[in-house]
């Protein structure tokens, strides 16, 4: 069994940066700012052989309100489902009210807790060892997680108990710690490897949050009636009808000059990488509101990525049908350059057509990573120019001669022929429909790419030799003298 190490504490004591350097990732949002981390995020980790989850925690201040009490009930909740729980306070800050609240419930909660004293470069570490004594929580271990400071001594207290993997590490092997100023590696976590990657996104308060909760049937990440809930990219593994998923919930992305905290600013590029991550994206609309024009500029950047589709209406409970109508024209004037995706109409909050997302999703999926024969695409080819020929440039036919699969994820289509330079768009694009007809795909765009047959010769000059040009000066000697016989015949 995988062991599961929470880290908790008051806002801004460095819990996210310590996450980011157990994972070997920046999956975490680092800043001078309390209050960044909101919902709990997951990453996968490895010490001297054993592998084990660590869970990054908003912070707890015990006074919380609105939002801030959502947050709270998020790290409560991990560590419930922790197996050990770090518990980090500031060194520079000293102890709290805050600090001893925390620590009482753990004491409480009977769960195996380790205080971490953080931040302990340019201080001593035993007067800050001392200084956090009243909490009652044994020796504490001082480190410097944003300098990678004793942070085996702490993995030693807290997963020396838990056995290796099989296979792994010898005893006496000394732990892979990223050090000062190196580079994170990436290494395989659950997002990267368990089944079809989801991204859920949309812009700020469309209910992306509530469809995440609706599909896993818990409250797994915060829902709070307010713009920009949700800052970081939060992976989430789980299995539905023996399929594996990793569902990815995404911050809201305003039009670019709405956007003015370096926060928000950090939490829309995270967006982004999560749509070149993913494999699938469920983009959510807010149904009563329509189709607005950002939806369009964000749509756009799905397609340009190349990313299976899947649109969600949400809020669509409780509209009238008047209203209902004149939403699905919308849909169909402003969306025709996204036909080919599968439109749903879902209330997020009540779960009405929730469930039908995954059939679309699947379908998107295998879409866009099926593989086909080169002679299935050429016959494909072949037929849609038989059917309608390409134009006329400069008096000769465009010539198109057999097509072969260039990619997947999206399907990239290579085709070969000539004066292939000249394909108007027209054409590209009744290629592009037959193409998805034929194949019966749903839901992923289609790249067509074209190669020329260009003479492998063009440009390259033959030098002659000496006995070459010799040569050649008497053979132009031999006809013009030649030409000058049958002259003075005439």
């Amino acid at each position: 069994m995988v062991p599961v190490i929470a880290l908790v504490g008051r806002p801004n004591v460095g819990k996210s940066t310590l996450f980011n350097r157990l994972t070997r990732t920046r999956d975490a949002i680092v800043g001078d700012l309390s209050g960044l981390t909101r919902d709990r995020q997951y990453g996968e980790a490895k010490w001297q052989g054993r592998t084990y989850i660590v869970i990054d925690t908003g912070g707890i201040s015990g006074d919380e309100e609105g939002i801030d009490a959502k947050m709270a009930e998020q790290s409560l909740h991990a560590i419930e489902e922790a197996d050990a729980v770090l518990f980090l306070v500031d060194a520079r800050a000293g102890l709290s009210a805050s600090d001893q609240m925390i620590g009482e419930h753990l004491r409480k909660r009977n769960k195996r807790s380790f205080l971490v004293v953080n931040k302990v470069d340019n201080i001593d570490p035993d007067l800050a060892r001392a200084e956090f004594a009243p909490l009652g929580m044994g020796e504490a271990l001082a480190i410097a997680g944003a300098h990678g400071r004793g942070i085996t001594q702490m993995l030693e207290a807290a997963l020396g108990s838990f056995p290796k993997d099989a296979g792994e590490l010898e005893d006496g092997e000394e732990p892979e710690i990223v050090a000062e100023g190196e580079e994170p590696k990436r290494i395989p976590g659950p997002s990267e490897k368990d089944g079809i990657k989801l991204a859920i996104i949309g812009r700020p308060n469309v209910g992306k949050s509530t469809l995440v909760n609706r599909m896993l049937g818990e409250d797994r990440v915060i829902v709070y009636d307010q713009a920009g809930t949700t800052r970081d990219s939060i992976y989430i593994p789980f299995e539905r009808d023996d399929e594996k998923y990793t569902l990815i919930d995404t911050a809201g992305v305003r039009r670019r000059g709405k956007i003015f905290e370096a926060v928000e600013k950090f939490s829309v590029v995270k967006t982004l990488q999560a749509i070149q991550d993913s494999n699938v994206v469920v983009f959510v609309m807010d149904a009563r509101e329509g189709v607005v024009d950002h939806d369009l500029n964000l749509l756009g950047f799905v397609l340009e990525s190349g990313r299976a589709l899947v649109i969600a209406l949400n809020k669509w409970d409780g509209m009238e049908p008047s209203e209902r109508d004149y939403v699905k024209t919308e849909l169909q004037r402003r969306l025709f350059f996204a036909d080919f995706a599968d439109i749903h109409f879902i209330s997020a909050l009540h779960g009405t057509g929730v469930g039908h997302l995954y059939k679309s999703v699947q379908a998107s999926f295998q879409s866009a990573i099926t593989r086909w024969p080169t002679n299935r695409l050429t016959q494909i080819l072949e037929d849609a120019v038989r059917e309608h020929a390409p134009p006329m440039v400069n008096n000769r036919r465009i010539k198109l001669r057999y097509a072969h699969l260039g990619g997947a994820n999206p399907p990239l289509i290579v085709i070969h022929g000539n004066q292939v330079d000249a394909v108007p768009k027209s054409y590209i694009r009744y290629l592009e429909n037959t193409y998805r007809r034929v194949l019966k795909l749903v839901g992923t765009p289609i790249r067509i790419e074209f190669k020329g047959g260009e003479n492998p010769y063009e440009g390259n000059k033959n030098t002659l030799t000496d006995r070459q040009v010799n040569k050649k000066r008497r053979l132009m000697s031999h006809h013009k003298k030649a030409d000058k016989k049958r002259k003075d015949k005439r």
